[in-house]
C-alpha cells in the first residue's frame, strides 16, 4: 500500500513549519539553549501537525515557479523571528537587573554561565534568568506563547509583505521597556549602592589608617542578599507582569 502526499500539502506543511520552528528556537521558556535541539524540533514538528488542518485555508495556492515558492518562505521564517526574538528580548531586563544588583553588593566579578542567554553573567543575573523560565512554566505562562504562535496568523496573515517598519518600532519599544524594568527591579540595590559606598567614602576620610573597604565588603555582600532575599518576590513579579504585557501584543 503506497501513501501519496500531494505537493500542496507538504508545500503548507513546510511553509508552516518554517513560523512554527522559528519561533520555537528562539521564544523563552519553549526554545531555551538548556533544552536539547531534538527536542525542540520534535516539539515543533509535533505543533505543525496539530495545527496543520486550522492554519492550512489561510495560505495561497500552491505557487508556480522558483521565486513564488521561495519568497512565502523566506517570509514565515522573517515573521517567525521577528516574534520570537520581540519575546527573548524581555529575557534581557534580567541579565541587566542582575548584573546591576552584583555591582551594586560587590558580586560582579562573581560569574557562571548563564544557561539562558548562553553567555557568561553576574551570579544574580544567571539565578533570576532560571528563575524566570521557571516562573513561566509554573504560571503558564508558556501558554499564552502557544497562543500568540497561533495568533500571529492574523497579525502577520500569510503571503503579507513583512512590515519592516512595525517591527524595527516595535523592537525599539521592548528593548526600552525591558531597561525601564531592568531598572525598576534593581532600583533599591541601586540606592542602597549610593547610600552604601557615600558612606564608605565619608569614613575612609575620617580614619585613612584604615582600609574601609575591605573591612566593609562583607558587610555590603550580607545586606545585598538580606535585600535580595526581601525583594525577591516582587522582582519575578514585576518581571512577569510585563512578560506577559509583551506576550499580549502578539494575541489577536
Amino acid at each position: 500500500m503506497t501513501l501519496d502526499i500531494l505537493p500542496e500539502t507538504a508545500y503548507l506543511f513546510m511553509l508552516i513549519f518554517a513560523r512554527l520552528g522559528t519561533m520555537i528556537m528562539v521564544l523563552p521558556a519553549l526554545g531555551e539553549r538548556s533544552v536539547p535541539a531534538r527536542v525542540r524540533l520534535a516539539f515543533a514538528l509535533a505543533l505543525t501537525v496539530v495545527l496543520h488542518p486550522v492554519l492550512a485555508p489561510a495560505f495561497a495556492d500552491l505557487p508556480q515557479g522558483l521565486y513564488a515558492l521561495l519568497r512565502p518562505l523566506i517570509v514565515e521564517v522573517a515573521t517567525g523571528l521577528f516574534v520570537g526574538l520581540s519575546v527573548r528580548l524581555v529575557m534581557s531586563a534580567l541579565y541587566v537587573a542582575g548584573t546591576a544588583i552584583a555591582m551594586q553588593t560587590g558580586l560582579g566579578f562573581a560569574q557562571n554561565v548563564d544557561p539562558t542567554q548562553g553567555v557568561q553573567a553576574a551570579l544574580f543575573a544567571s539565578f533570576l534568568s532560571v528563575l524566570a523560565v521557571t516562573m513561566i512554566l509554573v504560571t503558564d505562562l508558556h501558554h499564552m506563547l502557544i497562543a500568540a504562535i497561533v495568533d500571529s496568523y492574523e497579525l502577520f496573515r500569510p503571503g503579507a509583505l513583512v512590515p519592516v517598519g512595525d517591527f524595527a518600532e516595535m523592537a525599539v519599544r521592548t528593548v526600552a521597556g525591558s531597561f525601564k524594568v531592568a531598572v525598576q527591579m534593581s532600583a533599591p540595590f541601586l540606592v542602597f549602592g549610593l547610600i552604601f559606598y557615600l558612606g564608605l567614602g565619608v569614613l575612609s576620610r575620617l580614619m585613612p589608617q584604615v582600609q574601609i573597604f575591605f573591612v566593609a565588603m562583607p558587610v555590603n555582600i550580607l545586606v545585598g542578599f538580606i535585600l535580595f532575599m526581601m525583594l525577591l518576590g516582587v522582582m519575578i513579579n514585576w518581571f512577569l507582569r510585563h512578560f506577559e504585557a509583551v506576550v499580549a501584543q502578539f494575541l489577536a
